[in-house]
């Protein structure tokens, strides 16, 4: 049995975006939770299993999966004809891992320390700078349309989150603005989005 653990317009709305892509919503149970929240509002939610409150969690058959790379990696392996990752065990498959693993370590650290003015020589040593994975990005655009070549795929979904979410951040790339419209502009996503919404309205109600 697959649950997932969701929170509204939060880093779990790819997820849901992803199950919707995948067309494996009967598959999933979601439970909506409750998490703390930038402007105070929200709170640790007891029903929640992940080890520190956030989201999103997956719970598959007693086991904790967390993680969007992770839960990404997991559903596309699990459900293998959904056409939104490569075949396990191809080199196209190893790319798209390797997409998965670079977000988590460098795209989303690096735009969020280029965001809060976070500067220091062990971190532009360890992970590079926005600036530079902007640039990788562009290289595997300018192949594309999209992330893994020509067909959409769970890496452009994770990938666009941070530009999508907090459009100020975006570079100023007429290629890259491009990319996250068309992310954006998905029917899974904004179904999505759509859901949250009302999702919201009733966890700020409660």
């Amino acid at each position: 049995m697959l649950t997932l653990f969701h929170s509204p317009e939060s880093r779990s709305t790819a997820i849901l975006a992803l199950i919707e892509e995948m067309g494996i919503r009967d598959w999933i149970e979601v439970k909506v939770v409750t998490i703390p929240r930038m402007d105070g509002s929200g709170g640790r939610d007891p029903a929640n299993p992940h080890p520190e409150g956030k989201v999103p969690a997956l719970l598959h058959d007693g086991m904790v999966i967390t993680e969007r790379a992770a839960i990404i990696l997991h559903l596309t392996s699990l459900f293998p004809d959904s056409g939104m990752a490569p075949r396990v065990g191809t080199p196209e498959w190893g790319a798209f891992a390797g997409w998965m693993a670079w977000y988590q370590g460098v795209l989303e650290p690096t735009f969020i320390l280029e965001a809060t003015g976070v500067s220091h020589p062990w971190l532009t040593a360890a992970i590079r700078d926005h600036k530079t994975a902007v640039a990788r990005l562009r290289v595997a655009l300018e192949k594309g349309p999209w992330i893994m070549g020509e067909a959409f795929s769970a890496a452009d979904l994770l990938l666009h989150g941070p530009y999508a979410w907090f459009p100020e951040g975006t570079p100023d790339d007429p290629l890259i603005h491009d990319w996250v419209e068309r992310c954006r502009e998905r029917p899974a996503n904004l179904m999505v989005r759509a859901e949250d919404s009302a999702r919201m309205t009733a966890l700020r109600a409660a």
